[in-house]
């Protein structure tokens, strides 16, 4: 099946297919270091980082740029008010994004360029514009003509008389139209500065991924992503710049994902109700933060909550038990034994792989595809719960398969990338240390639940099981005996 995902400029889904087949050249805006990052950014992270694992667990070779914007007005504002440089500043916040990244499992891109390290490049694309009659200097600022451009609101699906209807722009009267933006900044006292044809100043927002994206993948790559507000402006100038320059490619499809909100609200800095990666990591598991982005499919709006985290963990919860179930059980089980799974247990099993990349081919549908890696988990439990003590062979043959398939599948969504059983131990100390009470003492309750059972005293039976749920403790009978396990959070 060919992969299929949503492009925004055509507002259809689209089939991958990249200017050099097996070859996908993918460029994504990254952040602007001028603070520690917040989940919106998380999920921008790991959205594109699932799409690269996809492709090449789909076989494609991909070349994937993603920028850091190190010069900017946010970066110059917050660089003065800490009484430190730009330079520093930028420098100090993109470490701490790695820091962010590998917490979160993130492989980093194929190439990771930066705005100062491409000034040459800027400049050379600003002039061409200028050359072109594109673009216009006044004073030492460069300006873009966006009535030049035919194409001028395109990929946003408006024109441009209702895109300056809407847009809240700065007024200007050195601009020849209001809408037209800014190449290059002539520097003001203070500021960090480039020479340039125009004079000292430094480089515009968004004409540094034009001239990033076509210095490291050519006029015209396969696929530009990026978060749903960068549709507008950011992303449509750089259509109209790149396009402008070269007169013709730039990215050939898009990309975008949505916000994550906090009651229904975009979650960004300037409204102040941001958390960042830091704050949900020393709560939550890693992987419990994946599972709650990868769980609502990457378009639509996400909303962030203790109450769903809590959901998120349960669930990986779930998975690692199940995983670490299996790995336990017997090495070898009795050849030519009826085996006990039937088909509602064998068919999300041997169906997992189809399932898992027709959800995911349909325009990477995380979503759907956990819930595939999730129906196969409960019908190995399902079917290891009615185990006998001597398993039939087929049946442990069916079980380590199954779990070896979601382990695969679920690592290209970087999940389930540590070891089960010791997943497993780790909580499982955890919560007893936090309820007081330790496994020999499980294990006698346990045994003196059996008791009461084999007495037919359901009602202390029953205060026993309640009384280890309270701590937290749940319990499994099993043909092969009773199990204990700590429950999800």
């Amino acid at each position: 099946m060919t992969i299929r995902y949503y492009d925004t400029k055509s507002g259809d889904k689209i089939p991958l297919s990249p200017l050099e087949e097996g070859h996908v050249r993918l460029y994504v805006c990254g952040i602007t270091a001028y603070d520690f990052c917040h989940i919106g950014h998380a999920r921008s992270a790991l959205v594109f980082d699932m799409i690269v694992s996809y492709l090449r667990h789909r076989g494609y070779r991909v070349t994937y740029v993603r920028n850091f914007t190190d010069i900017d007005d946010k970066i110059i504002k917050r660089a003065q008010e800490q009484n430190t440089t730009p330079e520093k500043l930028a420098k100090r916040f993109i470490g701490e994004f790695y820091t962010d990244m590998e917490l979160l499992g993130v492989a980093p891109p194929d190439i990771e360029p930066k705005a100062t390290e491409h000034i040459p490049e800027i400049i050379a694309l600003i002039r061409t514009l200028v050359d072109k009659g594109l673009a216009y200097a006044v004073d030492h600022d460069v300006y873009f003509r966006v009535d030049r451009f035919p194409g001028y609101g395109s990929l946003s699906g408006r024109n441009l008389e209702e895109l300056q209807a809407g847009a809240r722009i700065s007024v200007d009267e050195r601009k020849e139209n209001p809408m037209d933006f800014a190449l290059w900044k002539g520097s003001k006292p203070g500021e960090p500065a480039w020479d340039s044809p125009w004079g000292p100043g430094r480089p515009g927002w968004h004409i540094e991924c034009s001239a990033m994206s076509h210095k490291y993948l050519g006029d015209t790559f396969d696929i530009h992503g990026g978060g749903k507000d960068l549709v507008f402006p950011h992303h449509e100038n750089e259509v109209a710049q790149s396009v402008g320059a070269t007169g013709g490619g730039f990215a050939r499809s898009w990309i975008h994902h949505g916000f994550v909100t906090i009651r229904d609200e975009k979650m960004s800095k300037s409204l102040g109700n941001f958390l960042t990666i830091r704050e949900a990591l020393a709560k939550y598991h890693p992987e419990a933060l994946r599972l709650f982005v990868y769980s609502t499919h990457y378009r639509t709006p996400l909303d962030y909550s203790e109450a769903n985290m809590r959901e998120a963990t349960a669930g990986l919860d779930r998975l690692y038990d199940g995983l670490a179930e299996i790995a336990q059980l017997p090495a070898a089980g009795a050849e030519g034994g009826a085996p006990l799974a039937g088909k509602k247990d064998r068919e999300p099993v041997e169906f997992l792989a189809a399932r898992f990349e027709e959800a995911m081919d349909n325009d990477f549908n995380t979503a759907q595809a956990l819930g595939h890696l999730f129906e196969a988990m409960k019908a190995m439990n399902r079917l290891r719960q009615k185990l006998p003590a001597r398993p039939a062979a087929a049946d442990l043959a069916l079980l380590r398969r199954g779990a070896d398939d979601v382990r695969r599948f679920a690592n290209i969504m970087g999940l389930l990338r540590e070891d089960p059983v010791t997943y497993n131990q780790e909580k499982r100390a955890k919560v007893l240390a936090e309820e007081g009470i330790g496994a020999a003492e499980i294990e006698r309750l346990i045994g003196e639940r059996l008791a009461a059972r084999n007495e037919k005293n359901w009602a202390r039976a029953d205060e026993i099981r309640n009384e280890l749920l309270a701590r937290r403790i749940e319990l499994h009978d099993t043909p092969a005996g009773t199990t204990w396990k700590v429950k999800a959070d």
